[in-house]
Order: structure tokens, then C-alpha cells, then sequence
């Protein structure tokens, strides 16, 4: 079988060979592009753009762009594309996942397909994993595409730019000096977010592009749209955005009703409840169970006999809810507190993520557990899944240092093929085996004295943690010892490509949450060394690694072993792990436990078992496995929602661009419902205006009606999707329920938007203030949203609850009991 793969080449390199007689072309072109001047150089782009309207496609003019790329890169940056950076620029381009090894030049590589991609004036996305990388690679790369003629945009969190080459010039000697790791702003200009997307060249995080989507489809005036249709998008760190934050979808939500106390009380009942007496805590699924001792104690605190039946179910969740606050949520683990507000932390990178709250009101309880000031609960006004999001492109790519691992779910869910991209130089480091210790203690004990032994002979170190609190207790070790190093974590995110790019220093010894710098390299000597710095370190044995424990994801580990070793340099990695690790706690079996219970040996001493090692990796692989089908199901309940939203985005879009057809199809289907006496209002309103004042104040009632319901489809949707999990217990299939109810509930959706238009209409006047009655332009300054994975109860709205304590639809009984249905009686009122 090896054989076959070595003369074949196995799935992931196939396409190589191809790809190859590609890279030939364009050295070939090299020698020509290299003799043009400055000025025929920046010309190629009209001449390519002038091909291609008349008919040439973007393969045809391929070789002759990505070689005017490579000669702008040398004149620019005096960096020239390596034969396998143009592997990785053709592998991009044909749309799939590039996976290149750490220290190979990602960032340089994209400039080919986003040039090349540019040139149809569509405009291209380059997706990063943080503002600060957003701002950096722009900054950075944009002085290739702002030499060809091309412009660049840039959005963070807070802000948009343009890329503004009128620097003065010891700015732009700064930037090639330390542009890889520091942002040189007098590069950028501040501009409206419309700008930045229409730039040839966008730069921006997941979180933005997917939130200014949402954002755009809630809007009411043509000129507050950011985005242009969808073109290409080139995803770096490809795993971390479309995989590690799969499961949590993007919701646009805005503050409705003041905090309830109850998220105080419920704190401290929480508080006073006992691990395993009171509940128990399921650690592989993220569960909490209450046991009927700890139902006794908060039915004691409340002072009622039975929650249940004397409380109803907006207790019981409360009551659920403060107690995985406190069981599942951990500070400086899962959430930090700055400023008096809970900040999420990223598992998967360490990184903290600003803006974003849970749902179900799981963010308030954790507040009220840390004792801060409770937020008001939010209602969602828009939302969509990282999936069904990047899906819309209809080109789409991504590279990492970590891909074939999950080479198959990034084709099963987005229908993308891996290339794995081979090494400039050939790789020298070495992976040692896992080190193995009885406790934690221990592990950190021999980390320390390991440590000190590397720093001593002056070898840099880089240390790997899973979560800042471990970060914090592993500094105290080094401390102890005396050993001077840097700590990076999510408290201190922004000097992170600082304090990564300067740990390939002789003697620099850091430790890092996962985030590890994802995207900074680590140059042996230092940046901007010479070569003199760079051999010592070198002949050091180059950085070594040590990774503190291992990772959910055995991607991340190989993310972290990926800092060292990069363009052919020497180094080491190795993991230091304990039983009392949680992968181990977690999944180990029992006899691997017993069995090191026999070796009795000293708890900071090590031993190496290949066996063990084996175990762990099972587990991840396991855990993998799981993640995977959380994500499959989340995405299998989504996409009946998006076809949903994108009936109802696509109505919606075409009636805000002025579209009379189709606002023409509401009237008559609207007027179907009309008595006669509205009828003969509409007709005398309509002949009163001119035709632009009315298709302009109809369509702002028809957008008004479409939000309002639209939202309180979503909120139902929610609770649908929460309640038929119960079906399954009668031998349904929830999924197969939650289709047949969304079909019934969106088709009463639509429905009531032609009965709420059949009672508007009537009243349009010319300067009718729809939005005053759902002012949706609120949910602009109130942030965003991220709603907890899974199911959970919905949060509470103003909506009545039946005798059951469940929600009123729109078309059950009215509670009043005048048998009419709830939207043609109380909820007129």
C-alpha cells in the first residue's frame, strides 16, 4: 500500500503533478516579467482585465498573473515566491483546502489567487481569525496589490479601512522590517464599512463578514448596505473557522426586557449546591443532572413544596441554568471578567471573544455567579450557522498547517477536496513521545526543571497551555525557579504577535494559551536577526516545544508542534501530560489508570508508553468523532431554517431595492383580505400620492411586517427545535418532526405577513413612520449574540404561556377563551 502511495501519490497529493506542469509556465514567464519597468509591470493589470471581458477565462491568464505577482512581491517586499508557494497559490485557487506546513508562507501564498480573483472586479474576501491578523496582512500584503493597481479594505469589530500607500517613508521601512508582527496603522484610513467591501480586496474576520450579512438583511434603506454579492473567499486558518467554531451560530439579537432577579436568587441556591450530592456532571457530553437532593435543597430556598407544579417551568429553568453556570463554566477557563462584563474565552485558540454572549439566558447566570451587574435578555432578530454562511460563495477556499485530519468533513459539509502542499525544505524537527506523570503537580515540577536545563545552554523554549488559568499556575513554577519568560494568553492578546514573533530568541522561554500565535512566525534568533544570532540558535538545536497537555482536537497539538521547525530548521516537541489531565480524567480507561498506579515511582518522574500515547490519541479521535456529529446534526436542523431565511432574505432584498413586481405580488395577495371598506381606502390613499412616494411607503410597511414576524418566527423555530427532542420518546424522529412543524409554521408565517399588510395598507400615508414601531436599526448598537451549542429552553419573551407553561402560538386558542385564534384576538391589543 505505501508503495502505491509513493508511486501514485495518495489523495491529498494527487493533484501535484498537475499542478506542477502549471508552476513550470509561470518560471518560464520569469525572466520577461522580471526586465519591465515599474510602470509596464503595474500596466499587466488593465491588460488582464481587458482578457478577460474579452472572454479569457482566469486559468488562461494564470501563469503570466501569478508571475507579475511574484515580481511585484520581490520589488515590494523583496520576498519571492517559492515553486511550492505557487503550488499552494494554484491549489487555492482551484478551490480547495491548501494545507501547507507551519513557517511556509501562507500569508505570501494567498496574494496569487486573491490577485488573481480581484482581477473580475467582483471583488474577493480574505477570511482571518483575529482583527489584529486582519489589520497585519493588509497592511503588510496590500503594498503588492496597491503597486498593481488594486484596492484593499479592512474590517474589524469597531472599525473599516482602506489601504492609503501615501506613507511617509520611514513608516514603509518599519513595515518591512517589522510588518510580520507589529501593525504599521499609518497605512490605513478610516472609511464607511460600504467602502472597505467594495475595495477590490476585503480583509476581515468570520465574525464580521457573517454579522454584516445578517446585518445588511435587516436593514431598511438601500444606502446603509455594506456587502456586494457574494464572489470568492479565502479562509485562512481554515480549520479554526469553519470547524472549531462550527457549532456556535451567529445570532443578531438586541435587549428586550430588563433582567429579572431571579438570575440572583438561582445564583446563590446554586452556590450552596454539592458536586454529586446535589447533581452530577456528565464531562463528555457538557451536561448537568440535578438529583433529587439538590431538587429538595432549591425547593427549600424558594420556600415551595414542589418547583414543578408550584413554579412551572421559567423556575426549573432558572434553576437548571445557575447550576451549569457554576458546574460547566470555569473563570479564567471558559470566560474572563474585565470591566465588570464576562468575556468568553475561545477553547480552541484561547483567544477572548468580544461581543459574544450565550443564550438562554446561560450568559446572565454566569454574571450573577460572579456577583457582576445582570444584562438585560435579548430577543433574536436574525441568524445564521457558519456553515450555511460560507456555503453561499460560490468559490471558496482555505489553507492551514491542519488539515487532512478533517479532510473529510470539509468535503461532506462544504464539498471541498484537500491538497496537501509539500515542504520548501525538508522538515528536521523532532516529535518525541508523550512524557507521562501520576499528577499535575508533577508534570509541572519536571516542565519547570526541563525548562531550566534548556534555558541554561540558552535553547528557546516555547510552552503550550489549554487554558489561561494553567497558563498563570505553570508561570508560578518558572518563577519559582527563577526563570525569566513571557506569558501570552488572552489578557494580553494584544501584544501577542510581539511576544511570539521574538521566542525564537536565544534564551527567550514563553508560554501561550493554544492560540500560540497562530499566524506569526518564529524565526530562530529573533526577528530580523542576523546571521550569526540565527546559526547559534540553530546549532542549539533550534525551539523547542512543550506542549503542556494534550488538545481535544489533535489538530490544535499539531499546531503547536508546528511553531518549531519551520523552512527546514532543526527542533523539538514534546507533550508533558498527567492522569489527572481532563482528556485523561475524561476518557482514559480505568486499567490505564491502574495500571500506572503500579509503577510507584516519584510523581514528577516520567515514563514513556507507547501504549498509553496510543490511548490518547483514540480518545481525540473519539472526541473528534463526537464534535463531528454535534456539528452534522446542528447543521441538519439549520439548513431547514435557511432555506427559511433565504425565501425570506431574497423577498425582502428585492422589495428594499425598489423591486414594484414583486411589491405589486404583496399588494394583490393583501388586498384577497381587504374588506370593501379597505379596499376603497387603499385605492383613494394610492391615488393621492405619486407612484414613487407609494411603492416607497408600502415597501417600508411590507419590510416592517416581514422583520416583526420574521422575528417571532425565529423565537418559535427555537422553542420548536428544544421541544421536539421530547418526540422521541414516542419513537419520532426529532429531526423529521422539526422539518414537518417548520414547513406548518413558516407557511403561517407568510400567511400572516399578507394579514398584517391587509390591515396596514390602508393607513400608508407619505410620511408613515413605520420604523417606530419596530425600530430595528437598535440591533446595530446592540451587538451580537452567540448562542450555547445544542438545544436548551427558549429565552423569555412577552409572549403569554398556557396552562402547560409553554409559549402561545400564533394560531392556537387565545387564552382569553373567545375561541378565537391568539393573533386575530389578544394579540392585536
Amino acid at each position: 500500500m505505501e508503495f502505491i502511495k509513493k508511486l501514485f501519490g495518495d489523495e491529498f497529493t494527487r493533484p501535484i503533478k498537475k499542478y506542477q506542469l502549471i508552476v513550470e509556465k509561470i518560471n518560464k514567464l520569469e525572466d520577461d516579467i522580471s526586465k519591465l519597468s515599474d510602470k509596464d509591470l503595474r500596466a499587466k493589470t488593465d491588460e488582464f482585465k481587458k482578457r478577460l471581458e474579452g472572454g479569457e477565462g482566469l486559468d488562461d491568464i494564470l501563469p503570466e498573473a501569478f508571475a507579475v505577482v511574484r515580481e511585484t512581491a520581490k520589488r515590494t517586499l523583496a520576498e519571492r515566491h517559492f515553486d511550492v508557494q505557487l503550488l499552494g497559490g494554484i491549489a487555492l485557487h482551484k478551490g480547495t483546502i491548501t494545507e501547507m506546513r507551519t513557517g511556509e508562507g501562507k500569508t505570501l501564498v494567498a496574494t496569487l489567487p486573491v490577485y488573481l480573483n480581484a482581477l473580475t472586479g467582483k471583488g474577493v474576501h480574505v477570511v482571518t481569525v483575529n482583527d489584529y491578523l486582519s489589520r497585519r496582512d493588509a497592511i503588510w500584503m496590500g503594498q503588492i496589490y496597491d503597486f498593481l493597481g488594486l484596492t484593499v479594505g479592512v474590517m474589524t469589530h469597531d472599525a473599516s479601512f482602506l489601504y492609503d500607500s501615501a506613507a511617509i517613508a520611514d513608516k514603509d521601512k518599519e513595515r518591512d522590517e517589522k510588518g510580520s508582527f507589529k501593525l504599521v496603522e499609518d497605512f490605513i484610513r478610516p472609511v464607511t464599512r460600504g467602502e472597505a467591501y467594495r475595495a477590490d480586496i476585503t480583509y476581515g474576520t468570520d465574525n464580521e463578514f457573517g454579522f454584516d450579512y445578517l446585518r445588511d438583511n435587516t436593514e431598511r434603506k438601500v444606502e446603509n448596505l455594506r456587502q456586494r454579492e457574494f464572489n470568492f473567499a479565502i479562509v485562512d486558518e481554515v480549520d479554526s473557522v469553519l470547524i472549531d467554531e462550527a457549532r456556535t451560530p451567529l445570532i443578531i439579537s438586541a435587549p428586550s426586557d430588563e433582567a429579572e432577579d431571579l438570575y440572583g436568587t438561582f445564583a446563590r441556591i446554586a452556590g450552596q449546591l454539592k458536586d454529586e450530592e446535589d447533581y452530577t456532571v456528565d464531562e463528555k457530553s457538557r451536561t448537568v443532572s440535578l438529583t433529587q437532593e439538590g431538587i429538595s435543597k432549591a425547593e427549600k430556598a424558594l420556600g415551595v413544596d414542589n418547583i414543578y407544579t408550584e413554579k412551572g417551568i421559567k423556575y426549573v429553568h432558572h434553576l437548571e441554568t445557575a447550576t451549569r453556570a457554576k458546574a460547566l463554566f470555569q473563570n479564567d477557563t471558559d470566560y474572563v471578567v474585565r470591566d465588570g462584563r464576562v468575556i468568553l474565552v475561545d477553547p480552541f485558540t484561547g483567544r477572548m471573544q468580544w461581543g459574544k454572549r450565550l443564550s438562554e439566558g446561560l450568559h446572565q447566570a454566569i454574571e450573577a455567579k460572579e456577583g457582576l451587574e445582570v444584562q438585560r435578555e435579548s430577543r433574536t432578530f436574525a441568524s445564521v450557522t457558519y456553515q450555511n454562511y460560507f456555503r453561499m460563495y460560490p468559490k471558496l477556499s482555505g489553507m492551514t498547517g491542519t488539515a487532512t485530519t478533517s479532510a473529510e468533513e470539509f468535503f461532506k459539509v462544504y464539498g471541498l477536496p484537500t491538497v496537501s502542499i509539500p515542504t520548501n525544505k525538508p522538515p528536521q524537527r523532532i516529535d518525541s513521545n508523550d512524557f507521562i506523570f501520576q499528577t499535575e503537580q508533577g508534570k509541572y515540577m519536571a516542565v519547570a526543571t526541563k525548562v531550566k536545563e534548556l534555558n541554561k545552554k540558552g535553547q528557546p523554549v516555547l510552552i503550550g497551555t489549554v487554558s489561561i488559568e494553567k497558563n498563570e499556575v505553570l508561570s508560578e513554577y518558572l518563577t519559582r525557579q527563577g526563570i525569566p519568560h513571557q506569558v501570552l494568553n488572552a489578557k494580553n492578546h494584544e501584544r501577542e504577535g510581539e511576544i511570539v514573533a521574538h521566542a525564537g530568541r536565544k534564551g527567550a522561554v514563553t508560554i501561550a494559551t493554544n492560540m500560540a500565535g497562530r499566524g506569526v512566525d518564529i524565526k530562530l534568533g529573533g526577528i530580523n536577526a542576523g546571521e550569526e544570532a540565527y546559526k547559534e540558535v540553530r546549532g542549539l538545536g533550534g525551539l523547542y516545544i512543550i506542549g503542556t497537555e494534550r488538545h481535544e482536537a489533535r489538530r490544535i497539538d499539531d499546531q503547536l508542534r508546528g511553531r518549531s521547525g519551520r523552512q527546514g530548521d532543526p527542533g523539538e516537541t514534546r507533550f508533558y501530560v498527567s492522569l489527572e489531565d481532563s482528556l485523561m480524567r475524561v476518557f482514559a480507561s480505568d486499567s490505564i489508570k491502574s495500571m500506572m498506579g503500579t509503577f510507584n515511582i516519584p510523581e514528577d518522574q516520567p515514563i514513556e508508553n507507547r501504549f498509553i500515547t496510543r490511548s490518547l490519541e483514540k480518545a481525540q479521535a473519539k472526541i473528534e468523532g463526537f464534535h463531528f456529529d454535534a456539528r452534522k446534526q446542528i447543521l441538519k436542523y439549520d439548513d431547514v431554517l435557511n432555506h427559511q431565511r433565504r425565501s425570506v432574505y431574497e423577498d425582502r432584498r428585492k422589495v428594499l431595492m425598489g423591486d414594484r413586481e414583486k411589491m405589486e405580488i404583496y399588494i394583490e395577495q393583501a388586498q384577497d383580505q381587504m374588506t370593501a371598506e379597505q379596499k376603497s381606502l387603499f385605492d383613494s390613499l394610492r391615488k393621492d400620492m405619486t407612484e414613487e412616494v407609494f411603492y416607497e411607503s408600502v415597501g417600508r410597511i411590507i419590510l416592517q411586517t416581514i422583520d416583526m414576524l420574521w422575528m417571532e418566527h425565529l423565537e418559535i423555530m427555537n422553542y420548536t427545535r428544544s421541544s421536539v427532542n421530547l418526540r422521541a420518546y414516542g419513537q419520532r424522529d426529532p429531526l423529521v418532526e422539526y422539518k414537518r412543524e417548520g414547513l406548518r409554521l413558516f407557511k403561517e408565517m407568510k400567511e400572516s405577513v399578507i394579514e398584517e399588510l391587509a390591515k396596514l395598507l390602508p393607513y400608508t400615508t407619505e410620511d408613515i413612520k413605520t420604523e417606530e414601531k419596530l425600530n430595528l436599526r437598535e440591533i446595530h448598537k446592540a451587538g451580537s449574540i452567540l448562542a450555547a451549542a445544542g438545544g436548551g429552553k427558549p429565552a423569555i419573551s412577552n409572549k403569554p404561556l398556557n396552562e402547560k407553561g409553554e409559549k402561545i402560538g400564533r394560531n392556537d386558542p387565545c387564552p382569553c377563551g373567545s375561541e378565537k385564534k391568539y393573533k386575530k384576538c389578544c394579540a392585536l391589543k
